[in-house]
């Protein structure tokens, strides 16, 4: 073997064991908004259970901090949802319910005599826990995921999450 070769050999072995440790951190910051996105879609506290009142709904605003790949958004209102909390002994205690109509996408609003829902777009109607009173939604209201803390007066998280419209089956958007 030749000076030259050796020398050659020994500083690409140099390179390569060099630049190894830059290579993990480079592949983990090109590969970040994936785990990100995996981490948004969290819970979100709206509320403590004293503050709803047994079957009287009470619209809740969402607001979010969103992350765009290496992008990161102020928290913004990103959507609401409807709370009732239901009669002691019920499970679940609360029901959270999209003010999303499962019609068209507009926005679900409470009856004059609170007594249901609206959407003034289609007149899409909907009793207190989401049924449709009409033809016009293809499905009923859509659920949310409620979570209760354990002390005495529990705060409400809800899972929120926006679904397809038009579309008789539950399926969420990405």
């Amino acid at each position: 073997m030749l000076r030259r070769e050796l020398l050659a050999r020994l500083s690409a072995g140099l390179g390569a064991a060099l630049s190894l440790p830059l290579l993990i951190p480079g592949i983990a910051y090109i590969l970040s908004p994936l785990r990100l996105r995996r981490e948004q879609g969290g819970f979100e506290t709206l509320t403590r259970l004293s503050e709803l009142e047994v079957g009287k709904p009470r619209l809740f605003f969402i607001q979010q901090e969103r992350r765009d790949a290496w992008v990161k958004y102020p928290r913004e209102p990103v959507g609401s949802v409807w709370l009732i909390r239901q009669p002691k002994g019920a499970n679940p205690p609360v029901v959270a319910l999209s003010s999303e109509c499962p019609h068209l996408g507009c926005a679900i609003s409470l009856k004059d005599e609170s007594k249901g829902f609206i959407c003034h777009c289609h007149a899409s109607a909907f009793d207190l826990s989401g049924k449709p009173e009409n033809a016009a939604p293809p499905r009923p209201m859509d659920t949310l995921e409620v979570a209760l803390g354990n002390d005495a007066d529990p705060e409400i998280r809800v899972k929120f999450e926006r679904f397809r419209t038009q579309s008789e089956e539950k399926i969420p958007l990405v």
